[in-house]
């Protein structure tokens, strides 16, 4: 298991969220081994609205039979547990409902939260991967590091997620080390350690946002609680995502779902439900929830044609304009009017300075400025990786064909002519926010297929490896072999060095089958294997040919290195007893060498050569090693 970060550990300089009250002191009675669950009932029912909650989440949890009424009977349904976890994330949602953190939206926060601990619990039903309420709380708390980064560093943090406000979840923990010398992750793990979360769940929030690449073995419960845990945070979301970015967000949610087994038709039924729980919880902890439409229509995609909206999502706006009652007015109706973000610039300089900073999707721009004018400032954005993306307005007073075709030459992609109405500039920013979206779109796109054809590749390597591997004992198996040995023997033969192969079987293993069973038998298998790749020299290869057959192929190895190599791991097996079933008993091998010489025509020849010593050892008494050199056979000692 990977080592979890421990909050003692980690430098944090300020106060981190902790629980208060109510809270604080259900969380010290179930940390005390002689509490009982009517002391912790009774401290519950002094908050009301706490008490509440925990009703509702017990019935919750009761698939069928009497409805939970009391607060006694909900904390026994629960668990101590459980509720020393459910009351302390009720408790952080009141507490921490805002904060010092201006960039940091703590309303937005918890609803994303909550809808991540009830995807968790509503996944955790249908796999019955874990206890729907343990899964619940888990995903409640999952992003807590970034709620207490927002606490501890309230300024640093606010100038970090300015600057990661368009970054994914990976660039926001990057720059947080930079900045705070520790990330979201790693502090949540922390916390959640600190209150008594079990491993199993804090292993898997650690590394939850590395979705396909999070260090987890497929098919094991730490890979599905992190798969789930990923699922819940898309869907998290698409439950805050506004209503033009929703359905550039299916494709990725459907990929995260059949991680876990969860196929594209099954994931309404799941979601559409999932979504009205939403809504009457976040009527209960006062947590902002959204209306969303069924699953089906979002993946259908947005109905209306593009452009039927006439305002649009907002945009990030730059204008220049030597003019300052014309920046002010532009900046007033785009802002006020539109809800645009506006920055301004009275020159070209100024603007490619405050464009470098700020990143803007779209520049309405004088044509006529000191210093540098409209063309040289678009000349100078093109210039730029970043401002190539950028959807520049010329806004001038001048309309000859040939100047406006000097405008298009240089990269901008509209224009206006000077005096303007509204009107007109709301039609060229329809245009631009299409352009935003259309760039979007196809920047997701391409990050969701980058992303696919890495987990294609990983999986593929997984299949691979499973294909030449195998499955009992680990080993390359029989095709894999015939691979190693066919590439050994190429390189043999191009450099003239030495190549040696070894034949070697279980002595007597139809009689440890008729014995012990297939079950032991296949234990003595994974047994000898692992003595002979563990004993084996650092260059040579072990491989299992099938049943109860090996061959080890040693790579620049002469006859009588692999000799002495081979009687070395056949005195490790008959060293080393095997315990079966309660019994204790030595297991032999026997093993034939063979080594390529003059006359030898092919690798397959090879192998014949050192079978036939394999069978000269075992018909001499087994236990045994026999080297075959042009022709001759020659018994090692018993």
């Amino acid at each position: 298991m990977t080592s979890l970060p421990r909050l003692d550990d980690l430098r944090v300089g300020g106060v981190l969220p902790t629980p208060k009250g109510v809270a604080l002191a259900v969380m010290e009675l179930c940390q005390s081994d002689s509490a009982t669950m009517e002391e912790v009932a009774r401290t519950v029912m002094t908050d009301p609205a706490l008490s509440g909650r925990l009703i509702r989440q017990a019935n919750a949890a009761a698939s069928a039979g009497r409805p939970v009424v009391s607060i006694n009977e909900a904390v026994r349904r629960l668990g101590l547990g459980l509720v020393k976890q459910l009351v302390l994330g009720f408790s952080l949602i009141d507490e921490f409902s805002d904060g010092h953190c201006a960039a940091f939206d703590y309303q937005q926060f918890w609803s994303h939260s909550l809808l991540m601990g009830l995807s968790m619990q509503t996944i955790a039903r249908v796999s019955r991967m874990g206890p729907p309420d343990d899964l619940f709380a888990c995903g409640l708390l999952a992003r807590i590091g970034r709620l207490a980064l927002a606490t501890a560093y309230p300024s640093d943090y606010a100038e970090v997620l300015q600057a990661t406000r368009e970054g994914s979840a990976a660039e926001l923990a990057e720059a947080e080390r930079e900045r705070l010398h520790i990330d979201h992750n790693r502090l949540g793990a922390a916390m959640l350690g600190e209150w008594g979360f079990p491993p199993a769940l804090v292993e898997p929030v650690l590394f939850h946002e590395q979705g396909v690449d999070a260090p987890f073995a497929e098919g094991t419960r730490n890979y599905q609680i992190c798969q789930a845990l990923s699922l819940a945070a898309r869907i998290g979301d698409l439950g805050l995502a506004p209503e033009f970015a929703r359905h550039a967000l299916v494709a990725e949610l459907l990929a995260v779902a059949g991680r876990i087994g969860i196929l594209s038709e099954d994931l309404g039924a799941l979601l559409d439900p999932l979504m009205e729980s939403w809504a009457a919880w976040g009527e209960l902890l006062k947590v902002p929830t959204t209306s969303l439409p069924p699953f089906a229509v979002i993946a259908d995609g947005p109905a209306q044609r593009i452009g039927a909206d006439l305002k649009g999502p907002p945009l990030r706006v730059l204008v220049v304009d030597d003019e300052e009652a014309t920046r002010r007015l532009m900046q007033a109706w785009l802002a006020d009017e539109c809800g645009h973000a506006v920055a301004l610039a009275p020159d070209g300089r100024s603007a490619l300075a405050l464009a470098l900073e700020q990143h803007p999707q779209v520049v309405l721009t004088d044509w006529v400025m000191p210093e540098m004018d409209g063309i040289e400032l678009t000349r100078a954005l093109r210039a730029t990786d970043w401002g190539r993306s950028i959807y520049v307005i010329m806004l001038t007073a001048l309309g000859s064909e040939d100047q406006l075709e000097t405008a298009f030459a240089e990269g901008v992609d509209d224009y206006l002519t000077k005096p303007f109405s509204q009107r007109a500039l709301r039609a060229r920013l329809m245009a631009a926010g299409r352009y935003v979206r259309l760039q979007e779109d196809w920047s997701r796109d391409r990050a969701q297929l980058k992303r696919i054809a890495s987990e294609l590749a990983v999986s593929n390597r997984k299949l691979e490896r499973a294909a030449l591997t195998d499955a009992l004992t680990a080993l390359p198996n029989r095709r894999a072999a015939i691979s190693i040995l066919g590439q050994a023997w190429s390189a043999s033969r191009r450099s003239e060095q030495p190549l040696s192969v070894m034949m070697i079987d279980i002595d007597r293993f139809k009689s440890i089958n008729d014995r012990h069973g297939h079950a032991g038998g296949d234990v003595v298998l994974a047994a000898v294997a692992k003595l002979l790749r563990e004993s084996a020299r650092k260059d040579d290869w072990v491989c299992r040919t099938g049943g109860e057959e090996f061959l080890v192929i040693c790579p620049n190895s002469p006859l009588e290195a692999a000799a002495q190599s081979a009687e070395r791991l056949r005195k490790t097996v008959a060293g080393k007893p095997l315990t079966v079933d309660g019994k204790t008993f030595a297991v032999t091998v026997s093993i034939g060498i063979a080594s390529r010489e003059s006359d030898t025509p092919d690798a397959d020849a090879l192998v014949s050569r050192a079978d036939e010593g394999l069978y000269e050892a075992k018909k001499s008494g087994r236990n045994r090693c026999c080297l075959v050199r042009a022709g001759r056979k020659l018994l090692g000692p018993e």
